[in-house]
């Protein structure tokens, strides 16, 4: 059980998928209940997030010495800054957490950490629209799922 919830715990922090694979793995692939995989992801990812932001605002700028890096993390800013601007400019806080949540790729804590500390987001506003936005993408991955794997289930017979 220990090594299921530390592969969670891995994929969960990969990005690009987050909970949005490691709630299909967990449901599909261990012998964890549903709502236990549920949770773990998502306290997972939301502390990703967390240290997402907190990494960005403190540590980064000890690697702008390095003229690579320098470039590589501007390209990232923008890309970043101009998906999340149309969400935050319109609906703020919530708008984030709306675009975090969204279960699609190129949205999710890594993108929302990176957008909203470009666009001057306080830390708690972050954290306030992190959650939100993994308690939608995590509920919206977990209902397809439990719908999808019953419906598997229910067209294969074993």
């Amino acid at each position: 059980m220990l090594k299921e919830i530390l592969e969670l715990i891995g994929v969960t922090l990969l990005p690009g998928l987050e909970l949005r694979a490691s709630i299909p793995f967990g449901i599909l692939q261990t012998e964890l209940h549903w709502f236990s995989v549920f949770i773990i992801c998502v306290i997972v990812n939301i502390l990703l997030g967390i240290v997402v932001y907190f990494l960005l605002d403190k540590v980064v700028h000890l690697f702008f010495f390095w003229e690579w890096f320098h470039r590589i993390y501007h390209k990232i800013v923008e890309r970043a800054q101009k998906k999340v601007h149309k969400y935050v400019e319109k609906y703020g806080t919530i708008g984030l957490g709306l675009f975090i949540g969204i279960p699609l790729p190129g949205s999710g804590v890594y993108t929302g950490a990176l957008g909203a500390y470009v666009l001057g987001f306080g830390y708690k506003r972050f954290i306030i629209a992190s959650t939100i936005g993994v308690l939608i993408a995590g509920i919206i991955v977990t209902a397809i799922m439990l719908t999808g794997s019953e419906l598997f289930h229910f067209l294969v017979k074993t």
